[in-house]
């Protein structure tokens, strides 16, 4: 099964696909689609909206994982990321793709074991993981990553498709 997680953001949005087979995690693809912070913020999800159609037509993975929103003092960032997060699953569910959503917690409970994980924990052991011989750099990649083993992690253990789906 090809899982696609994704770590939304309007300036940066990380994207990481692994392959489960079985017990095996193996990593296929990451990286970050980057907008121009000087484009009218309709164009900067436009662009979003687009590599992230490019994404899945090309890879076809099984399900999309999305990190659901923190809401943090920042309001501003908040809204924005909700936006970036919207758009992203527009291409989702216009692919028709299944769509699962994990909170920040419940990513560094599978990955870590432990939910208050430094950020430097997560990426090593989505290193380790997925036998990585360097962090995936940038941090959304590896971000993104942890959030599709998150899910790998919750399929196997529970057996169920999405978000407690069947």
């Amino acid at each position: 099964m090809l899982i696609l997680g994704v770590d939304p953001g309007t300036a940066i949005t990380g994207y990481g696909l692994i392959e489960q087979q079985g017990q095996r995690l193996l990593p296929r693809s990451y990286g970050v689609i980057r907008t121009n912070a000087g484009c009218p913020p309709a164009e900067r999800l436009k662009n979003i909206y687009d590599a992230m159609n490019v994404l899945i037509r090309e890879y076809q993975p099984a399900v999309m994982v999305v990190e659901e929103l923190f809401f943090n003092k920042n309001t501003r960032t908040a809204l924005a990321v909700g936006q970036a997060r919207g758009v992203i699953l527009l291409a989702a569910a216009n692919q028709g793709l299944r769509i699962a959503e994990f909170t920040p917690l419940q990513v560094k409970m599978a990955v870590v074991g432990y939910g208050r994980a430094e950020k430097n924990q997560v990426q090593e052991m989505v290193r380790v993981i997925l036998k990585l011989k360097t962090v995936p750099k940038p941090d959304d990649a590896a971000d993104a990553l942890a959030i599709a083993i998150c899910y790998a992690h919750s399929w196997r253990r529970t057996g169920l498709a999405i978000g407690g789906e069947e």
